[in-house]
């Protein structure tokens, strides 16, 4: 019996239920991946314990020397995978690195430039919702109406007219390569810092399969799931000279005890990335993903931009007489986990936009290949072609949980039967 279920079987009957979903359905959410069973062990140990405030060699708590060794590991190998200068591994996630970024580089009320969240951005990339948004002036930038790909003339135009201390780089919705030299180039001519936001494509930059802002940017900040396939947490890069000024902005600027348990996953997490098998992983995810839009192009469904050059696609749904939200629970009906997405110059709400969102992180990660991705694509077609065929969508899920029974996710065993 597992621990949680002798513990509390009220919990054990969620955490069950999600074990199942995950392991029964086709998870194609493209901020989502499953991790090793070392990063699942780490991410639980008894490192969870242990409060670390500050940096090694420098804590505020007694008891530091073991978690000092594990911290930097972490940083050492996050370096070598990404040859950076100085990397914080610290983060709790993605938004607290970008939110550390600012803090180090911006006085409240400074003018950023970052991408429109509608366009492809991020919550933090200027959202007035957001502390991004409440705190700095942001301007945005976004994509041409011709073929949705990044409008460097209005980047350029909006720098030299709005003159920004920092631009963000970056996306969490955008399905091409990005062009990391050029915005460096935008940057130095209008004397603006450049923070890249690669929390989405970090294990493609990592395997060499994406355009890498380290050697360009004044600041890379990631998560450390998603393409990287880490525990959730996020870290940051930067030049050296920013280096001090950055670790005070994470502590004690914006955080205090760093979970060390999730640091030691990190740790592990980037020792599997320096290794071949990753790099080939990687490259699989993007070979997933061109196989996918390829088949969902042919079969009549809108891609934006017209495809994609990472794990993820766009299919804009109201061009089959669907909106997103409805998209997203017919897949779901099917065993299909997508996520409703906005599209660039979407004329919908964000709550029931035009456009689905899918990714193949995680069923690159199950060991699903090119074979695997044309039954899926046909799968999706058929389900959004025939909403209302409900006998249409039984016999797909069928067929959706065959699929999932032959590529077992990594750690369920253990997390079943963990003693």
């Amino acid at each position: 019996m597992n621990w949680i279920e002798q513990q509390d079987p009220e919990l054990w009957t969620a955490v069950a239920g999600e074990i199942t979903r995950q392991r029964d359905r086709l998870v194609m959410i493209a901020s989502e991946n499953y991790t090793s069973p070392a990063v699942l062990k780490a991410a639980g140990s008894l490192l969870t314990s242990k409060y670390a405030d500050g940096y090694p060699g420098r804590r505020y708590f007694g008891g530091c020397q073991f978690v000092d060794i594990v911290e930097e590991l972490a940083r050492d190998r996050a370096k070598e995978l990404f040859g950076a200068e100085h990397v914080n591994v610290q983060p709790h996630a993605g938004t607290q690195a970008n939110v550390a970024v600012y803090l180090s580089a911006l006085q409240p009320g400074d003018t950023v430039l970052g991408m429109d969240l509608a366009h492809g951005g991020h919550l933090t990339h200027g959202m007035k919702l957001n502390i991004s948004g409440k705190l700095y002036h942001f301007v945005s930038y976004g994509v041409r109406p011709d073929n949705h790909r990044i409008d460097f003339d209005q980047v350029a135009a909006l720098a030299r007219e709005h003159k920004p201390r920092l631009i963000v780089a970056g996306a969490s919705a955008h399905p091409r390569e990005i062009r990391h030299g050029v915005f460096a180039q935008i940057a130095r001519d209008c004397g603006a810092k450049l923070l890249v936001d690669m929390a989405h494509y970090a294990g493609l930059v990592a395997a060499g399969v994406h355009d890498d802002p380290v050697p360009v940017a004044d600041y890379v900040s990631t998560s450390t799931h998603k393409t990287l396939r880490g525990p959730r947490g996020g870290m940051i890069f930067c030049k050296a000279r920013y280096a001090e000024q950055l670790d005070q902005a994470v502590f004690p600027g914006t955080q205090s005890g760093p979970l060390m348990h999730v640091i030691a996953a990190k740790a592990i997490c980037f020792g599997e990335a320096l290794t071949p098998e990753f790099k080939q992983y990687a490259r699989q995810i993007v070979d997933n993903a061109r196989t996918l839009a390829e088949s969902l192009l042919s079969g009549g469904l809108r891609l934006i931009s017209g495809g994609t050059d990472n794990h993820l696609m766009l299919a804009d749904v109201t061009t089959i007489g669907l909106s997103g939200q409805q998209a997203e629970q017919l897949l779901d009906r099917c065993g299909i986990t997508v996520n409703k997405n906005v599209i660039p110059f979407d004329q919908r709400k964000p709550m029931d936009p035009s456009g689905i969102r899918i990714g193949t992180p995680a069923l690159t990660t199950r060991g699903m290949g090119r074979r695997e991705m044309q039954s899926i694509g046909c799968w999706i077609l058929r389900a959004l072609k025939s909403p209302d065929d409900e006998k249409l969508a039984g016999h797909i899920r069928g067929e959706v949980l065959e699929l999932c029974r032959q590529f077992p996710v990594p750690g369920d065993g253990e997390m079943r039967n963990d003693e």
